[in-house]
């Protein structure tokens, strides 16, 4: 079996966010024990697999996402990477329709080889900041949001991109004050910068310290600076070590999703399942 890393939301290796990508035939999936073991050897933010469907059917693909400790709701990055090697391999032209545990999502390919995600908005809930959240995270918030089942995190507003940038978490500490992790974010500190805001996103009740771009993520961030910014199309800089930019776009119960993502290894799995 062919298994691929792919940086996603980016146009450079070694940049973005690296999610394997492991593409299975019309069986189906292996056992998740197999499917866990795979993530974890790969060790990853994510790993995606994928089979496909047969014609005519609501979906042309089924589609998981696995950090290296656990299954997970939704995955914006991984699934930009299995879009693309679906389309630089030819097993998909146009839109792919995908399945998943967070219901339908979709992925369409453009000339310039950018592809733009369908994904679900995230409902945001304000609430009180958690009983030591400030001290966890490492910065006072401003406001804080549920961002609702699929991705479980809680949207974390800071006073500025400095402060985001500074962040150092105490990871155990963070763990324990959400269902999956922490955005923190910021409007960006210069009109001209090319983004509109920063984020970073901590996610270690999933096993990832910090996630380098999160897409799952923009699905709240969308809405949340859309409407602070009084716009629906907006670009967001993860502003981790490796960096990523995700081009985001408010449609009421949806949101659109825009990055590339470029193979950095095409290998041959060994362990069959």
């Amino acid at each position: 079996m062919r298994i691929r890393t792919v940086d996603a939301f980016t146009d450079r290796p070694f940049t973005g966010n690296p999610a394997g990508v492991l593409l299975f035939g019309p069986e189906g999936f292996p056992e998740d024990l197999w499917l866990q073991r795979i993530a974890t050897e790969l060790n990853l933010s994510e790993t995606a697999f994928a089979h496909p469907l047969p014609p005519g059917g609501e979906a042309d693909w089924a589609l998981r996402w696995f950090t290296p400790a656990t299954e997970v709701d939704m995955c914006g990055h991984a699934t930009l990477a299995t879009a693309h090697v679906l389309h630089t391999t030819s097993a998909a032209s146009g839109t792919v329709r995908f399945t998943a545990r967070c219901g339908a999502l979709t992925s369409t390919a453009h000339p310039d080889g950018s592809i733009t995600l369908d994904f679900p908005t995230a409902p945001l809930t304000p609430e009180a900041a958690p009983k030591g959240l400030a001290e966890a995270l490492g910065a006072p918030p401003l406001s804080v949001h549920d961002t609702g089942p699929h991705i479980g995190d809680l949207l974390v507003e800071l006073a500025d991109e400095a402060a985001v940038r500074a962040l150092a978490p105490d990871f155990p500490a963070l763990a324990t004050l959400s269902r999956r992790g922490v955005i923190a974010t910021a409007a960006a500190a210069r009109p001209d910068s090319g983004y509109d805001f920063v984020s970073r996103g901590f996610f270690p009740g999933v096993g990832i310290d910090e996630d380098p771009v999160t897409g799952s993520a923009h699905t709240a961030l969308a809405p949340f600076w859309s409407a602070r910014l009084g716009r629906d199309e907006l670009t967001g800089l993860q502003a981790s070590a490796r960096s990523g930019l995700v081009r985001t776009s408010l449609r009421g119960a949806r949101t659109l999703l825009t990055g590339h993502a470029v193979t950095v290894l095409d290998g041959e799995l060994l362990v069959a399942p």
